[in-house]
């Protein structure tokens, strides 16, 4: 089991949430993680890193949604700009393609996608581009701390 798997297995354990991880195989696409799970591609909570400042910013999106980097930037108080892979390996410990929301070796704002909410379940990345796990949205908010937001 890698690091990045057990990080996030960790913290749902510690949180008390009971969450069976699915191993996927490679899924490259959020509509590929959909499909493999069998859920509504909105249901898949995708992590997309910025570069905020001397950290990352971490805005959570429904699957099939985009990131307005305008809406966001003006959510971070700053300029946002896409963080590289050892950026975002060094600030959350998870590689591009299977950043976990939670787990995180540094702290970073989070905001959710209000669109995730419309679910009793969504799916998230697991630490690694092979996992995924469920969690009720309001369950995710309140790990990650999110703020909800219209960032899309």
């Amino acid at each position: 089991m890698s690091k990045s798997f057990r990080r996030v297995l960790t913290a749902l354990s510690a949180a008390g949430i009971p969450s069976q991880p699915v191993e996927l195989g490679e899924c490259r696409t959020a509509r590929q993680a959909a499909d493999a799970t069998g859920c509504a591609l909105d249901q898949i909570a995708k992590s997309i890193i910025f570069a905020c400042g001397d950290g990352c910013a971490l805005f959570l999106t429904a699957g099939g949604n985009q990131v307005d980097t305008c809406k966001a930037s003006a959510l971070a108080g700053q300029p946002l700009s896409r963080a590289d892979a050892t950026v975002v390996r060094a600030v959350t410990g998870f590689a591009i393609g299977g950043v976990s929301p939670i787990g995180h070796l540094s702290p970073s704002p989070v905001w959710i996608d209000p669109r995730l909410l419309d679910f009793d379940v969504v799916w998230a990345a697991a630490g690694t581009p092979r996992h995924v796990f469920p969690i009720a949205p309001g369950d995710l908010v309140d790990l990650t701390g999110a703020t909800v937001a219209d960032f899309t």
